[in-house]
Protein backbone atom coordinates (compact mmCIF):
# COMPACT_ATOMS: atom_id res chain seq x y z
CA UNK A 1 0.00 0.00 0.00
CA UNK A 2 3.12 2.19 0.74
CA UNK A 3 4.28 1.63 -2.63
CA UNK A 4 0.69 2.58 -4.32
CA UNK A 5 0.63 5.70 -2.89
CA UNK A 6 4.24 6.83 -3.61
CA UNK A 7 3.33 5.58 -7.07
CA UNK A 8 -0.21 7.68 -7.33
CA UNK A 9 2.43 10.61 -5.97
CA UNK A 10 5.23 10.05 -8.53
CA UNK A 11 3.25 9.35 -11.36
CA UNK A 12 2.31 13.08 -11.44
CA UNK A 13 5.85 13.73 -12.36
CA UNK A 14 5.76 11.71 -14.83
CA UNK A 15 6.85 8.16 -13.50
CA UNK A 16 5.72 5.31 -15.10
CA UNK A 17 5.54 1.73 -14.38
CA UNK A 18 5.61 -0.90 -17.10
CA UNK A 19 5.34 -4.88 -16.98
CA UNK A 20 6.40 -7.07 -19.61
CA UNK A 21 3.70 -10.36 -19.42
CA UNK A 22 3.29 -13.47 -21.78
CA UNK A 23 0.44 -14.93 -23.36
CA UNK A 24 -1.43 -16.11 -20.69
CA UNK A 25 -0.72 -12.40 -18.89
CA UNK A 26 1.99 -14.02 -16.35
CA UNK A 27 3.92 -11.55 -15.37
CA UNK A 28 8.03 -11.63 -16.92
CA UNK A 29 9.29 -8.64 -15.37
CA UNK A 30 8.94 -4.87 -14.77
CA UNK A 31 11.10 -1.48 -15.63
CA UNK A 32 10.16 1.57 -13.65
CA UNK A 33 11.47 5.33 -14.72
CA UNK A 34 10.92 8.59 -14.80
CA UNK A 35 11.88 11.83 -16.03
CA UNK A 36 15.50 12.79 -14.03
CA UNK A 37 14.79 15.73 -12.54
CA UNK A 38 12.37 14.16 -10.21
CA UNK A 39 14.41 10.59 -9.71
CA UNK A 40 14.64 8.98 -6.59
CA UNK A 41 18.34 8.15 -6.39
CA UNK A 42 21.18 11.28 -6.45
CA UNK A 43 22.12 11.61 -9.86
CA UNK A 44 22.61 14.62 -12.41
CA UNK A 45 20.87 14.05 -15.46
CA UNK A 46 18.53 16.94 -16.24
CA UNK A 47 16.42 16.38 -19.63
CA UNK A 48 17.15 12.48 -19.24
CA UNK A 49 14.79 9.62 -18.96
CA UNK A 50 16.06 7.95 -15.47
CA UNK A 51 15.69 4.12 -15.07
CA UNK A 52 14.86 4.03 -11.48
CA UNK A 53 14.70 -0.37 -11.96
CA UNK A 54 14.58 -3.57 -14.26
CA UNK A 55 14.07 -6.36 -13.10
CA UNK A 56 13.41 -9.65 -15.09
CA UNK A 57 12.25 -12.69 -13.59
CA UNK A 58 13.80 -15.80 -14.07
CA UNK A 59 16.70 -16.46 -16.31
CA UNK A 60 15.25 -18.21 -19.04
CA UNK A 61 13.37 -15.20 -19.73
CA UNK A 62 16.13 -12.91 -19.93
CA UNK A 63 17.90 -15.34 -21.84
CA UNK A 64 14.49 -14.39 -24.20
CA UNK A 65 15.07 -10.84 -24.29
CA UNK A 66 12.64 -9.54 -21.91
CA UNK A 67 15.42 -7.28 -20.67
CA UNK A 68 16.29 -5.51 -23.96
CA UNK A 69 12.34 -5.42 -24.53
CA UNK A 70 11.70 -3.52 -21.21
CA UNK A 71 14.54 -0.87 -22.45
CA UNK A 72 13.40 -0.60 -25.91
CA UNK A 73 9.91 0.89 -24.26
CA UNK A 74 11.66 3.02 -22.03
CA UNK A 75 13.75 4.37 -25.07
CA UNK A 76 10.33 4.81 -27.12
CA UNK A 77 9.43 6.89 -24.43
CA UNK A 78 12.43 8.67 -24.00
CA UNK A 79 12.44 9.66 -27.78
CA UNK A 80 8.73 10.73 -27.93
CA UNK A 81 8.27 13.12 -24.85
CA UNK A 82 11.40 14.88 -26.09
CA UNK A 83 14.74 13.57 -23.73
CA UNK A 84 18.20 13.77 -24.79
CA UNK A 85 18.76 10.01 -23.86
CA UNK A 86 17.87 8.04 -21.19
CA UNK A 87 20.68 6.33 -18.22
CA UNK A 88 20.37 3.76 -15.07
CA UNK A 89 22.71 3.35 -12.09
CA UNK A 90 24.25 0.12 -12.13
CA UNK A 91 26.23 -2.04 -9.58
CA UNK A 92 27.64 -5.30 -8.65
CA UNK A 93 26.22 -5.52 -5.74
CA UNK A 94 22.40 -5.98 -4.50
CA UNK A 95 19.74 -4.46 -5.47
CA UNK A 96 20.70 -3.11 -8.68
CA UNK A 97 21.04 -4.14 -11.95
CA UNK A 98 24.39 -5.05 -14.09
CA UNK A 99 26.17 -3.17 -16.87
CA UNK A 100 25.72 -6.28 -19.36
CA UNK A 101 22.03 -5.42 -19.99
CA UNK A 102 22.69 -1.91 -20.65
CA UNK A 103 25.79 -2.20 -22.27
CA UNK A 104 24.02 -4.84 -25.11
CA UNK A 105 22.00 -1.94 -25.38
CA UNK A 106 23.91 0.71 -26.56
CA UNK A 107 24.66 2.19 -22.88
CA UNK A 108 27.86 3.66 -22.02
CA UNK A 109 29.28 4.47 -18.70
CA UNK A 110 29.15 7.72 -18.17
CA UNK A 111 30.47 8.21 -14.32
CA UNK A 112 31.19 6.22 -11.21
CA UNK A 113 31.19 6.50 -7.45
CA UNK A 114 31.61 3.89 -5.31
CA UNK A 115 30.09 0.44 -6.36
CA UNK A 116 27.52 2.25 -8.46
CA UNK A 117 27.91 3.12 -12.33
CA UNK A 118 26.52 5.49 -14.42
CA UNK A 119 25.18 3.98 -17.87
CA UNK A 120 24.12 6.10 -20.43
CA UNK A 121 22.19 6.16 -23.66
CA UNK A 122 22.47 9.87 -25.49
CA UNK A 123 20.29 10.06 -28.70
CA UNK A 124 22.84 12.78 -30.14
CA UNK A 125 27.06 12.57 -29.41
CA UNK A 126 26.55 16.47 -28.10
CA UNK A 127 24.11 15.65 -25.41
CA UNK A 128 25.55 15.89 -21.77
CA UNK A 129 26.85 13.15 -19.56
CA UNK A 130 24.45 12.35 -16.44
CA UNK A 131 26.51 12.02 -13.49
CA UNK A 132 26.03 10.78 -9.93
CA UNK A 133 26.17 13.05 -7.03
CA UNK A 134 28.88 12.67 -4.19
CA UNK A 135 26.69 11.63 -1.62
CA UNK A 136 29.63 11.08 0.83
CA UNK A 137 29.40 14.92 1.88
CA UNK A 138 25.82 14.33 3.26
CA UNK A 139 26.78 11.79 5.87
CA UNK A 140 28.27 13.34 8.53
CA UNK A 141 24.73 15.16 9.25
CA UNK A 142 24.01 11.76 10.74
CA UNK A 143 25.22 11.09 14.51
CA UNK A 144 23.97 8.23 16.17
CA UNK A 145 21.74 5.60 14.28
CA UNK A 146 19.70 6.79 11.42
CA UNK A 147 17.76 4.82 9.09
CA UNK A 148 16.26 6.91 5.52
CA UNK A 149 14.32 5.74 3.14
CA UNK A 150 11.68 6.60 0.78
CA UNK A 151 8.34 3.86 -0.37
CA UNK A 152 10.11 3.58 -4.10
CA UNK A 153 10.79 0.18 -3.33
CA UNK A 154 7.57 -1.64 -1.86
CA UNK A 155 10.13 -3.76 0.39
CA UNK A 156 10.90 -0.92 2.46
CA UNK A 157 8.06 -0.50 4.40
CA UNK A 158 8.88 -4.46 6.40
CA UNK A 159 12.37 -3.48 6.66
CA UNK A 160 11.60 -0.26 8.63
CA UNK A 161 9.28 -2.18 10.73
CA UNK A 162 11.70 -4.62 11.27
CA UNK A 163 14.57 -2.66 12.12
CA UNK A 164 12.49 -0.50 14.39
CA UNK A 165 11.54 -3.27 16.64
CA UNK A 166 15.01 -4.62 16.39
CA UNK A 167 16.26 -1.34 17.44
CA UNK A 168 13.77 -1.26 20.60
CA UNK A 169 14.72 -4.44 21.89
CA UNK A 170 18.72 -3.90 21.98
CA UNK A 171 18.15 -0.22 23.55
CA UNK A 172 19.13 1.35 20.32
CA UNK A 173 17.41 4.68 19.73
CA UNK A 174 17.38 4.01 15.59
CA UNK A 175 16.14 7.83 14.30
CA UNK A 176 14.16 6.87 11.08
CA UNK A 177 13.13 9.44 8.45
CA UNK A 178 10.96 9.07 5.02
CA UNK A 179 12.30 10.93 1.92
CA UNK A 180 8.98 12.15 0.63
CA UNK A 181 10.23 14.36 -2.35
CA UNK A 182 12.29 13.73 -5.63
CA UNK A 183 14.89 16.58 -4.06
CA UNK A 184 15.14 15.16 -0.71
CA UNK A 185 16.32 11.11 -2.54
CA UNK A 186 18.53 13.28 -4.82
CA UNK A 187 20.32 14.63 -1.46
CA UNK A 188 20.12 11.33 0.61
CA UNK A 189 23.47 10.14 2.07
CA UNK A 190 23.98 6.79 -0.31
CA UNK A 191 24.18 5.75 -3.89
CA UNK A 192 20.93 3.78 -4.00
CA UNK A 193 19.48 6.84 -2.66
CA UNK A 194 15.85 5.30 -1.45
CA UNK A 195 17.87 3.41 1.74
CA UNK A 196 20.35 4.43 4.18
CA UNK A 197 21.35 2.53 7.50
CA UNK A 198 23.56 5.15 8.67
CA UNK A 199 25.59 5.00 12.55
CA UNK A 200 27.96 8.39 13.30
CA UNK A 201 28.34 9.08 10.19
CA UNK A 202 29.24 5.75 8.39
CA UNK A 203 27.12 4.00 6.19
CA UNK A 204 26.48 0.99 6.83
CA UNK A 205 24.00 -0.43 4.42
CA UNK A 206 22.58 1.03 0.90
CA UNK A 207 19.65 -1.05 0.80
CA UNK A 208 17.11 -2.79 2.25
CA UNK A 209 18.05 -5.46 4.50
CA UNK A 210 16.41 -8.30 7.15
CA UNK A 211 15.97 -8.24 10.92
CA UNK A 212 18.57 -11.05 10.62
CA UNK A 213 21.24 -8.85 8.86
CA UNK A 214 20.41 -6.16 11.41
CA UNK A 215 21.24 -7.92 14.16
CA UNK A 216 24.48 -9.25 12.67
CA UNK A 217 25.35 -5.34 12.22
CA UNK A 218 24.41 -4.52 15.88
CA UNK A 219 26.92 -7.03 17.38
CA UNK A 220 29.84 -6.12 15.17
CA UNK A 221 29.04 -2.32 16.18
CA UNK A 222 28.73 -3.06 19.77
Amino acid sequence: MAKAAWFKQAYHDGLRLQIAVDDRHQALGFIEYVPAEYAWRPVIADHFLFIHCIMVYSNANKNAGVGSALLNDAEHWARNTGKLGLCAMSSAGSWMAGQSLFAKNGFEPTDERGRFVMMTKRFATGAPSPAIRDWTSALTRYQGWHLVYANQCPWHQKSVVDLQQCAAEHGIDLQVTELKTPADAQAAPSGYGTFSLIKDGRLLEDHYISRTRFENILKKEK
